[in-house]
């Protein structure tokens, strides 16, 4: 995952805006400029935090608040950064255009539609799974759903389409950060399988097979880009350290799609439709469901052990990035897969591990936001020539 455009042509040093400290005075006007879609890898990773919270197999009495104020303090920070992006496109308006064709700034824009998914999953959580529930909430969380999964849907093919034909740069560059396309309409499949379940089941059904298409469509993407990321690391070597938490992003293609497929098993409604005509297709597809979970757990598991190699050997050497979000949102996704597996294998023993690792979720957070906030505060993100709109 790009945070900067290092892959992509610069520009001319004379063109290039001054930077860091020595740089003339900038304003908040001057700063919002440089507020870029990257910066909602932050919302989707505490987001994403707030769900592993809610579904981790051992809880302490207190723990449904804690994660109910990290979802509060998610929709907060949604919103300022909505403000920010809103801002930006009034008072830079050609430079926040160019955002959606320059391939180092464009891809996050995934970002921003997966915030929007955890949002709606966090509040089936926190208000209907494990909250009061109150009928119009219910109601409500199912038209999200669906206004979710037309407007991610519509904006993979757009957002493909826009840089293919009006690309800033060529030929277009393959960045990690590409997966975050697929990404926005893979989560329309786990958001499914949170919500199915707690849907009357004429609802339910829909949800479930629409959800069960988006899984696969959003994960036959991302195991494209696997291939792709493999082969740029076999041919050029390690990225830069600073980027390097990217090489993360693979590893929640199939944990959540681990996710999504046992979840929308356990929410089929046996005495509706098609599974009224076919009673044994619950107990059928719940196995292959976790089966194939299993499956697909050991391969995320590989990515995931090669990424934590990569990254624990410049430890203490990587700048902060935006990319260092990246550290917590595919990670969410494995944490919430092992747990899965664990639940439907009646195993303590991995319903710890999932426990540990969410406990390690949240001290990766901490560190994330700690060095976001101080990488603010010093100007090495969101000031001239710092970000992902470097290369503009």
């Amino acid at each position: 995952m790009s945070s900067g455009g290092d892959s992509l042509p610069k520009r001319a040093p004379e063109k290039q805006e001054e930077q860091g400290n020595n740089a003339p005075a900038v304003g908040i006007r001057g700063r919002v400029k440089h507020v870029t879609w990257a910066w909602f890898l932050s919302t989707m990773s505490t987001g994403g935090l707030s769900i592993a919270l809610a579904e981790t197999p051992h809880k302490f009495h207190g723990l449904y608040t804690i994660g109910l104020i990290i979802f509060l303090f998610d929709l907060c920070l949604f919103t300022l950064l909505c403000v920010c992006m809103l801002a930006r496109a009034v008072l830079h308006f050609h430079h926040f255009k160019k955002s959606f064709t320059h391939p180092a700034e464009s891809y996050f824009l995934g970002s921003f539609y997966l915030s929007i998914s955890v949002i709606i999953g966090s509040v089936q959580l926190y208000g209907v799974t494990y909250g009061p529930g109150y009928p119009w909430l219910i109601s409500t969380i199912n038209v999200l759903y669906w206004i979710y999964a037309a407007v991610s849907l519509l904006n993979s093919l757009l957002q493909y389409y826009v840089l293919l034909a009006y690309s800033a740069v060529r030929p277009v560059p393959f960045l990690p950060s590409a997966f975050l396309v697929g990404y926005s309409a893979m989560l329309t499949g786990t958001i499914s399988s949170l919500i199915a379940g707690h849907q009357p089941p004429g609802r339910a059904t829909a949800i479930i097979i629409s959800g069960c298409a988006y899984q696969g469509f959003g994960w036959i993407i991302s195991l494209i880009c696997t291939a792709f990321v493999i082969k740029n690391l076999m041919e050029n070597g390690l990225p830069p350290a600073h980027l390097r938490p990217g090489l993360f992003i693979p590893v929640g293609a199939g944990a959540y799609t681990i996710v999504a497929l046992i979840g929308q098993a356990n929410a089929i409604p046996e005495t509706y439709g098609y599974f009224a005509a076919h009673p044994a297709a619950k107990s059928i597809l719940q196995t292959i469901a976790l089966f194939g979970g299993i499956f697909l757990w050991l391969f995320s598991f590989w990515i995931f052990a090669i990424a934590v190699m990569v990254n624990a050997s410049v430890m203490g050497k990587m700048p902060f990035a935006l990319t260092w979000w990246a550290f917590i949102f595919p990670n969410v996704g494995f944490t919430l897969s092992t747990v899965m597996v664990g639940r439907e294998l009646g195993s303590e023993v991995i319903l710890w591990v999932g426990s540990v690792m969410t406990a390690l979720l949240v001290a990766i957070w901490w560190v994330a936001f700690v060095g976001c906030v101080r990488a603010v505060w010093l100007k090495r993100i969101v000031w001239p020539g710092k970000d992902e709109d470097k290369d503009r």
